[in-house]
């Protein structure tokens, strides 16, 4: 053998030494690193789908107190109980600004002349989960203080002209329960003209007003079973104690109005 056939040789020799060793050692731990990096970008990417979803929660939870509140603002308006006790007494608060006598309510609309036409509406209108409570509301006033009253009795629930903002972060502003009004029936006051024993020069009217106000249904409460601590379900012990601080947020005092 010559030496150009040995050193041919020894060269065929390290190159199968050398591609056994790649076949035995290096493949196998170039697939295991190809493998765990491929473990290292799934498990990096179901850290940034934790952190995304940790900072939506934070996010929630930091604005929960908000939400929880004008949910229990909301109720003001359409609490979860008929509550006329309180309308009662947003009804005097509302007429005792404007000097305005408060004569009677009646539950029903069947006093004024447009209230079957106006019922129909309502019914049409208002959303079919809620119970809706027609009334007739009697006030004596001047023509200019019924209007002024009219307008505020209206405006108890409103939507804001500048939409949402963090005051009103559902976009509504409740000052009262929400009353749909079908009709207005102005006439002389006749009452006090007749005790004043001449014909009514006072400009005094008496205003029937007919309109509905709304109730949630039986079915649905008015948070959901969520306190001022957390959603349902956030923990028993946080919801009775809070439960027990805060029975009935929505129900505003209850103050005897003006007969």
């Amino acid at each position: 053998m010559t030496g150009r056939d040995r050193i041919v040789l020894m060269s065929v020799i390290v190159l199968a030494v050398l591609g056994g060793g790649w076949l035995l050692l290096v493949s196998p731990e170039r697939k295991q690193a190809a493998s765990a990096q491929t473990q290292i970008e799934s498990a990096r990417q179901q850290l940034q789908s934790a952190q995304a979803q940790a900072a939506s929660e934070r996010s929630a939870e930091a604005g929960y107190a908000a939400a929880y509140v004008s949910v229990v603002k909301l109720g003001k308006a359409v609490p979860p109980q008929e509550e006329v006790p309180s309308l009662v007494y947003e009804l005097g608060q509302a007429t005792n600004q404007r000097s305005i006598d408060f004569q009677s309510i009646t539950s029903g609309a069947t006093a004024a002349s447009s209230a079957t036409s106006g019922s129909a509406a309502a019914a049409a209108t208002a959303p079919a989960a809620f119970t809706q409570m027609p009334f007739t509301f009697v006030f004596t006033g001047s023509f200019f203080q019924l209007a002024h009253l009219l307008g505020q009795v209206d405006g108890f629930a409103r939507t804001t002209s500048t939409g949402t903002s963090a005051t009103t972060p559902n976009g509504v502003e409740v000052d009262g329960r929400l009353l749909t009004i079908q009709g207005v029936t102005l006439a002389p006051d006749s009452e006090g003209a007749s005790a004043a024993g001449k014909a009514s020069n006072s400009g005094k009217l008496t205003a029937t007003i007919t309109a509905t106000a709304y109730v949630l249904p039986a079915s649905q409460g008015l948070t959901g079973g969520a306190t001022a601590t957390g959603p349902a379900g956030a923990g028993a012990a946080a919801s009775s104690a809070a439960a027990s601080s805060s029975s009935s947020p929505a129900s505003p005092a209850v103050i005897q109005g003006r007969p």
